[in-house]
């Protein structure tokens, strides 16, 4: 039981300071997340706010929150230990946790591949801007227009996507995990 206390608080304490959840692992499936994020939820409620060692009811509690979720202690354990070293990981916690894209929206309508075509076309737009925030040079937007159009996408498709992705949180979600696989 302390083994599970000991994973299980130091998992709220690095999930707890995790901007964001971002990393898969092909054989956790999205059952087991959302079984791990329902339990860690609970978890963390039942673990001591100030760090300190959990008393025996917070044990109890978090111990019957991980039993709850339908996992194992270990199968838990080693869910925590993944997740807090994992961005993929984390990436598709946060994505199971953000409710889904408005059905007809622009973002609902994005496909994986537009998603991930997105996502790479950012890392060369952002590399061609200028870095001071200023107005770019004639050359700097070129090299941006070509950033995007080499990623596959039409210019006007690739700003339909910012825009809601600017406005969704799931989409947004989406693109957070895309950036997790390209830079993991």
């Amino acid at each position: 039981m302390r083994r599970i206390l000991i994973a299980a608080v130091s998992a709220a304490a690095v999930l707890s300071s995790a901007p964001a959840f971002a990393a898969i692992q092909a054989e956790d499936s999205d059952a087991e997340l959302r079984a791990f994020a329902s339990a860690m939820v609970q978890v963390r409620a039942a673990a001591p706010a100030d760090g300190s060692a959990p008393s025996p009811e917070q044990q109890a509690a978090m111990a019957s929150a991980v039993e709850a979720s339908g996992l194992t202690p270990d199968e838990f354990n080693a869910l925590a230990v993944r997740v807090s070293s994992d961005a993929v990981l984390q990436a598709r916690l946060a994505l199971l946790d953000t409710p889904a894209s408005a059905p007809g929206s622009v973002a609902a309508g994005v496909t994986d591949a537009e998603v991930d075509q997105f996502s790479a076309a950012m890392v060369n737009v952002r590399a061609a801007a200028p870095s001071d925030g200023s107005t770019p040079t004639p050359e700097q937007a070129q090299a941006m227009a070509a950033a995007v159009t080499g990623s596959g996408l039409s210019t006007e498709r690739f700003n339909e996507i910012a825009t809601a992705v600017s406005q969704d949180a799931h989409l947004r979600a989406r693109v957070r995990l895309a950036d997790a696989r390209r830079d993991g």
